[in-house]
């Protein structure tokens, strides 16, 4: 199962990469799942939120379409894929703010941040 793992991951990168890879023949389901799943994700004001477990039971659910457990993690390890891009892309375009900020923590200034 690791060996359709990392192939399906391998499709997803490409994909996500603007090319056209072929699609393992076993995993046509699995990635079709995860495309379901994914087109339904949320986001927050920081990028997109990853597929959550309950998410997938009640897609299984509701769609009936039962996931094994090793299939389930295959879906999860394209989410991860599919995150990690997504956070390359987000770095790629944005610019880095300092970690500290170069005026020192005072009570006024910590008063004034928290309506104190």
């Amino acid at each position: 199962m690791r060996r359709l793992q990392k192939a399906l991951c391998a499709t997803l990168e490409a994909v996500l990469e603007g090319k056209k890879p072929r699609l393992p023949d076993a995993g046509a389901e699995i990635l079709d799942a995860f495309m379901a799943l994914s087109r339904a994700r949320t986001y927050h004001a920081h990028g997109p939120n990853p597929i959550t477990w309950e998410a997938m039971a009640a897609w299984s659910q509701m769609m009936r379409r039962p996931l094994p457990p090793h299939h389930a993690e295959i879906v999860m390890a394209l989410d991860d894929t599919w995150m990690q891009n997504a956070a390359r892309k987000m770095a790629g375009g944005a610019a880095t703010i300092p970690a500290v900020s170069s005026t020192p923590l005072s009570a006024g200034l910590f008063d004034a941040l928290t309506g104190g």
